[in-house]
């Protein structure tokens, strides 16, 4: 069977995981790459041993030229709508990008009817739930020793743009991905405000979802530490309670939990190598197969929706119903309602947020 041809467009970091991992896998190649910076490009295509595959920096020229079978773009969010446009006009089969999927609900509002319209397969990166410690949580969270599931919750030192959907996402997962009638939020702190993941510097909400199960997410300063972690960015911490004890994930600390089994703990930490092959692997048989993607745009974007409520609700107070209806850009509205006073940083992360 021919391989299904990849482009990737963002040699950052993130954009050469995708690369490697696209070029590992048997079913697919890479056949072109693309940044704005030469010298990205350049370096990235030594490292990767692509140099002979197409290179420059106009992602549409390209992707009308190769006409892949994959986009994969790993870019800023403020590009996120042009480049899934490029995607479904190149004829792509799948699009394939980094969370989160938008700035706004408007914004994921267009990118959620062109990919509708078109019928292009769509997978977001949320991709931390291929460690082994995650697994095994959503192993004892749907192995019932829990007895009735309560809450779910989710805390992150990172802030709102980087980390809220994974910790969402995560949530929902470990329940079931239940629909969310509405959500509440509050947050502080503007220094975030002109990152190039522009969030509010601490922001915290409650989540109801329809099948009664409480959830809770914050992230930024006010977050609090995981002493058993060393890795800032891996201080977060997922978990599930029920009637008859709870499960929780460390992205870099392993796992624990209490059932009415006893008291286990296992290893984990959040490792590229080991979490890409299977969520490269996943688009293939989608596409092969056609088994639904774990991380498809669907779940990504029920994720993205509670973000964007909880933003809501911190903006312009109250609770925020779902489905969400159309509306101002909720980030701004946040920054502009938002009081100019500092936030309050817990220790570990006062040289984030506070220098």
């Amino acid at each position: 069977m021919a391989k299904y041809k990849v482009m990737v467009v963002g040699m950052g970091k993130r954009g050469k995981h995708h690369a490697a991992a696209f070029q590992a896998n048997p079913n697919f190649e890479v056949v072109a790459i693309c940044d704005i910076s030469a010298e990205m490009l350049n370096s990235a295509a030594a490292t990767l041993g692509l140099e002979q595959v197409v290179k420059g920096s106009d992602a549409a020229a390209i992707a009308a030229r190769v006409k892949p079978d994959v986009f994969c773009f790993c870019t800023m969010p403020k590009l996120r709508c042009d480049m899934v446009k490029i995607a479904v006009d190149c004829g792509a089969s799948l699009v394939a990008f980094e969370k989160p999927i938008g700035e706004n609900f408007e914004e994921a509002l267009k990118i959620k009817t062109l990919i509708e319209e078109s019928g292009i397969r769509a997978v977001v990166s949320h991709q931390h739930r291929y460690g082994e410690h995650y697994r095994k949580v959503k192993e004892i969270a749907a192995s019932g020793v829990l007895g009735r599931i309560q809450m779910v919750y989710a805390t992150a030192t990172g802030w709102m743009s980087h980390m809220m959907t994974h910790m969402i996402d995560y949530m929902s997962w470990y329940n079931d991905y239940a629909p969310v009638n509405w959500v509440m939020g509050q947050a502080a702190g503007k220094g975030k405000q002109y990152d190039n993941h522009p969030s509010p510097d601490y922001i915290g909400g409650f989540v109801q979802y329809a099948n009664g199960v409480r959830g809770y997410v914050e992230c930024g300063a006010g977050a609090p530490d995981q002493p058993e972690v060393a890795k800032w960015w891996g201080k977060n911490r997922i978990g599930i309670q029920g009637t008859e004890g709870f499960a929780e994930v460390l992205t870099n600390g392993g796992w624990r939990a209490v059932t009415r089994d006893g008291v286990q703990s296992g290893e984990g930490a959040m490792n590229y190598d080991a979490d890409m092959p299977p969520y490269i692997q996943e688009m293939a048989d989608w596409l092969n197969d056609g088994k639904v993607h774990e991380c498809c745009f669907a779940n990504a974007y029920a994720g993205f929706e509670v973000m964007m409520g909880i933003v809501r609700s911190a903006a312009f107070g109250g609770q925020a119903a779902l489905p969400l209806q159309s509306g101002p850009d909720e980030l701004q509205a946040l920054f502009a309602n938002l009081s100019d006073a500092p936030v309050i940083a817990n220790p570990v992360n006062i040289q984030e947020y506070c220098n």
